[in-house]
């Protein structure tokens, strides 16, 4: 199935039944009073989040989206039928932007979750209502509301625990496929990574971490570059940036110039579309020591580090092997396990007031 981010849709609310106007004949009462009912809501559109799903290419084929109107009042005060709500379902992740306004709507992050996009109309007053002491024969009646009409924009970013970071052919994609059952395409060229892949780490029973695949990042990528800011905005949501390096990289670049670009798109980012991207706890993995001698090694790594005054974690690894990968990923799910516990005391309610 086709990897689809981002998409742009239109939806409207059903409209509101208009109310009747009506009076009561029956045989021996020749004059009746009004009996005209009320028209039915118009039904509203909701989209819900859905675990099963992991793109929005069913929104790209179909734009357009509505609800059913809500149906005219009847008589002997019968009310109209309610129009049905229309839910669409979308997947876990998806953040809705209202195009006209470029305001944000909301953000589905948990299964099932639903968000209200457009509100259906309301019924029309049948001419019941406006009965009075003198006006016994009302002939008015009021229309149903129209339904909002709304201009979505959807925006995926995949729910990963850790995304991985890198200029293509970083060796992501193997690493990956090492510690995980995903099994992303693998080759010997650039961008051989088109779309996020997810992989679940387990690196004991019933501990595991999700980690995101994401497609090698260039530099101009801030501005568009390569595939560009369309895939950097799948690291905001994720915990933690691996930050793979390649010791040995094929076009016989510097990894420390490499290194200093890729810093500089995710600032860059950060700075123009107010994202947090930044602020997370970036880990340095020297991949593909495999390629290099164990005297060369160090003084590659020595140099980087020296060279990028470098106080956070690094680890020496190589993802074809296997090498140094499990220690890694220990690593990571304790980190993991720590911050979920430091959050649980943040949002642990307080003593309520008497």
């Amino acid at each position: 199935m086709k990897f689809v981010d981002e998409v742009n849709i239109k939806v409207k609310a059903g409209n509101g039944g208009s109310g009747l106007c009506s009076f009561r004949r029956e045989k021996y009462i020749p004059k009746g009073g009004p009996d005209g009912g009320d028209g039915g809501d118009g039904g509203n559109v909701y989209l819900q989040a859905d675990s099963e799903l992991n793109t929005l290419v069913d929104y790209r084929y179909v734009r357009f989206y509505g609800a059913e109107n809500g149906e005219k009042g009847g008589p002997k005060n019968c009310t109209g039928a309610g129009g049905n709500d229309l839910i669409l379902r979308v997947p876990v992740g998806t953040r809705v932007i209202n195009i006209e306004t470029d305001e944000q709507i909301g953000d589905l992050e948990l299964t099932t979750e639903k968000l209200l996009v457009a509100q259906g109309g309301f019924h029309g007053l049948g001419n019941t209502r406006f009965k009075s002491s003198v006006n016994r024969a009302p002939r008015q009646t009021s229309k149903g509301s129209e339904g909002e009409f709304r201009q979505l924009k959807l925006e995926l970013r995949v729910l990963a625990d850790v995304g991985l970071l890198g200029l293509p052919n970083a060796g992501k994609s193997t690493f990956i496929r090492s510690v995980s059952a995903a099994t992303p395409k693998v080759a010997d060229y650039p961008f051989t990574t088109l779309i996020p892949n997810l992989g679940v780490v387990a690196p004991e029973p019933h501990r595991s971490f999700v980690i995101a695949d994401i497609p090698g990042v260039i530099e101009g990528a801030a501005d568009g570059a390569g595939l560009g800011v369309r895939f950097l905005k799948h690291l905001s949501r994720t915990r933690l940036l691996l930050h793979l390096v390649d010791l040995r990289p094929f076009d016989e670049s510097d990894p420390l110039t490499n290194i200093n670009s890729i810093h500089a798109e995710l600032k860059k980012y950060s700075d123009e579309h107010q994202s947090r991207l930044m602020d997370k706890e970036i880990w340095l993995v020297f991949n593909k020591c495999d390629l290099l001698l164990e005297d060369e090694l160090e003084e590659a790594k020595a140099t980087i580090l020296s060279a990028l005054d470098w106080k956070g974690p690094h680890y020496v690894i190589s993802g074809l092997e296997g090498k140094g990968t499990k220690k890694l990923c220990f690593d990571i799910l304790e980190h993991i396990e720590a911050r979920n516990i430091e959050e649980a005391e943040l949002i642990k309610p307080g003593d309520t007031e008497s």
